[in-house]
């Protein structure tokens, strides 16, 4: 199959792309939608059925498997509306014409379709008259949709805990599975062997006889070893992983992942090295396993696979060499398409901070409840509220989703981190402690810095629509990746469609560095909070951890001093500061190397 576009929108918060399909699928581009909040999920459902006129009937949280239920209903709704916008789109007339026009300006200027397309144009100068050829031709964006696979909460009804189906990641997969999509799955934050496991309940993740695959298994990946451990994993029980979504560990939005000091750049060259015996060695277990199994047909080709990367990207230079380079087939833009209302739902008040954000206003927080560091846009407003129930000692929210009350501590349902409950009974706690003033006030800054970021995080929809915020609150919490400092106005869809083309430039500060020296120094970064965290009496794990880590650092820099020293067709006007970028980061390793092997002093064995 051939793909329209060159680059996907990957989903962004819970959200900011929960109907960006409906925006951007109609014009050829893939995207992704959070399947985080079916609270959230009711609510546009029945925003979006009033506003096409179309019956709704609600699905209350009484009903059985309600939350699996919402999913599918919505997923289905945003296909059938994103399907008949398409049609219209394929159904213009030269009277009408303009939809049709956009659709073919946006395709990237090497594309075999939009080429013919311009000849038939100048042959009959009638859209009329190519009206067959069109509906041949045009392909729809894909509509797929992410799990967050650490969000598995486990459920209960009247005190009972619920099977593992009910379990909200296991229920949000299912609420896909059931839809009529014909799209991928991006499940990422590392694996669950028991979700896992159910995918294999679903025939629709299944390659039929034809080596065709309804619902595609997507990987959102850190390192290659990952991609190959969790390949084979779901290979055994005869699920094919369509793509790998290789995301920088660090220079990306919402929850960063990092690496043991592992750069992309390395990480994309062992892809590429290895894609091929990826794919081959994937292929033999999985057919291996079909072939034991005899439930569904075994493929008689190889499966065809695609590696994808995304974070940090913010140049047509930089994903044209990601793609020719590394054979990478699409490359994913995230934090830019914050500043597309056309793509996007992001509030007016959060659109504008964003788009004067400069680098100290992003930073790696340790807001999530989740206790993974996350990307931040300081003074935002569920921050800024956050701060006022502070002051009038009401630390911690009333938690009114729950979807990270995965903390048992407290209850064996299930407690928020952010939440009233928890922080409460941990400041408590604390107070019977016998320490420093100076330690108690860094143990309570760290009980109520975690934020309510599952309601945060999807606000701006209800917002930007007008909808009750009774319940959320007008909070709004964001996770732009650092590249968000470099965009700093808002744009259309064509206009960021001809930015990651090269037709055109929206960044108008002239100092963003290459996405992989930004990367390199975010890292570094990275370390130095490290050492600092360890602090003189380092014990021998985080040691070994610092040291691995700091070296990992040093190979990648010398990875990228032969890598631009040999390219010859890209990045020639930045490449004297690339190098000074990369002497600079070398001699920072070799003073860190030097704090690290100075703990040593006071090692304490664990």
């Amino acid at each position: 199959m051939a793909y329209p576009h060159k680059f996907h929108i990957p989903v962004m918060g819970i959200a900011y792309t929960v109907d960006t399909p409906l925006k951007v699928a109609p014009y050829g581009i893939d995207s992704v939608i959070s399947l985080v909040d079916d609270i959230l999920l009711e609510k546009l459902r029945k925003l979006y059925s009033f506003n096409y006129e179309i019956p709704f009937k609600e699905i209350s949280d009484k009903i059985e498997d309600f939350r699996a239920r919402r999913i599918t209903s919505y997923l289905d709704l945003i296909n059938d509306l994103a399907e008949q916008k398409f049609e219209e789109l394929k159904s213009a007339t030269a009277e009408v014409g303009d939809t049709i026009m956009e659709y073919f300006n946006m395709l990237p200027d090497s594309s075999t379709i939009k080429e013919e397309f311009n000849k038939l144009t100048d042959k009959y100068f009638n859209l009329n008259e190519i009206g067959s050829w069109l509906r041949e031709n045009l392909s729809m964006g894909s509509i797929d949709v992410n799990i967050m696979t650490k969000l598995d909460r486990e459920n209960f009804k009247n005190n009972e805990k619920l099977p593992s189906e009910y379990n909200d990641a296991h229920a949000a997969l299912r609420g896909y599975a059931n839809s009529k999509l014909r799209s991928g799955i991006v499940l990422s934050a590392g694996m669950n062997p028991r979700l896992y496991s159910y995918l294999s309940r679903f025939d629709d993740f299944f390659a039929d006889e034809n080596g065709e695959i309804k619902k595609k298994i997507i990987l959102k990946v850190s390192d290659y070893r990952s991609a190959l451990i969790q390949g084979k994993f779901l290979a055994k029980k005869g699920l094919w992983v369509s793509e790998y979504r290789i995301e920088s560990g660090l220079n990306c939005g919402g929850h960063a992942f990092a690496t043991d000091g592992h750069l992309l750049g390395p990480i994309l060259e062992e892809f590429k090295t290895n894609r091929a015996t990826l794919q081959s060695s994937i292929h033999e277990i999985l057919v291996q396993a079909l072939e034991k199994d005899e439930k569904h047909p075994t493929p008689k080709e190889i499966l065809p696979l695609k590696i994808t990367v995304q974070g940090g990207v913010g140049t047509a230079e930089e994903q044209d060499f990601l793609i020719e380079y590394y054979n990478v087939d699409s490359v994913g833009w995230g934090s830019p398409f914050l500043l597309v209302p056309e793509a996007t739902t992001t509030d007016a008040v959060t659109r504008k901070k964003l788009a004067e954000a400069e680098e100290s206003d992003l930073y790696l927080s340790d807001v999530s409840p989740l206790g993974v560091p996350f990307n931040n846009l300081r003074g935002n407003t569920k921050d800024l509220d956050k701060l006022f129930k502070i002051e009038k000692n009401r630390p911690g929210s009333s938690c009114p989703k729950q979807y990270i009350a995965l903390d048992k501590e407290l209850d064996e349902k299930g407690v928020c981190k952010a939440s009233r409950q928890y922080q409460r009974a941990k400041i408590k706690e604390l107070g019977t402690l016998s320490i420093s003033q100076e330690e108690y006030q860094k143990r309570y800054d760290a009980i109520v810095e975690k934020s309510c970021i599952c309601v945060g995080l999807g606000t701006a929809a209800l917002l930007k629509n007008d909808l009750d915020t009774k319940v959320e609150g007008d909070g709004v919490s964001v996770c732009p990746g650092p590249n968000m400092a470099y965009f700093t106005k808002e744009v259309s869809l064509r206009e960021m469609v001809d930015h990651i083309y090269g037709r055109a430039n929206i960044i108008e500060r002239e100092d963003r560095p290459n996405m992989f020296i930004k990367e390199l120094n975010i890292y570094i970064d990275y370390l130095k909070g490290k050492i600092e965290e360890a602090g003189e009496a380092a014990t021998v794990r985080q040691q070994k951890y610092l040291n691995k880590f700091s070296e990992n650092l040093s190979m990648g820099i010398q990875y990228y001093q032969e890598l631009f020293d040999n390219v010859v067709d890209k990045f020639q006007d930045a490449k004297s500061t690339i190098f000074k970028e990369l002497d600079n980061a070398h001699r920072h390793i070799a003073t860190l190397k030097e704090r690290i092997a100075n703990l040593l002093s006071e090692v304490v064995e664990v």
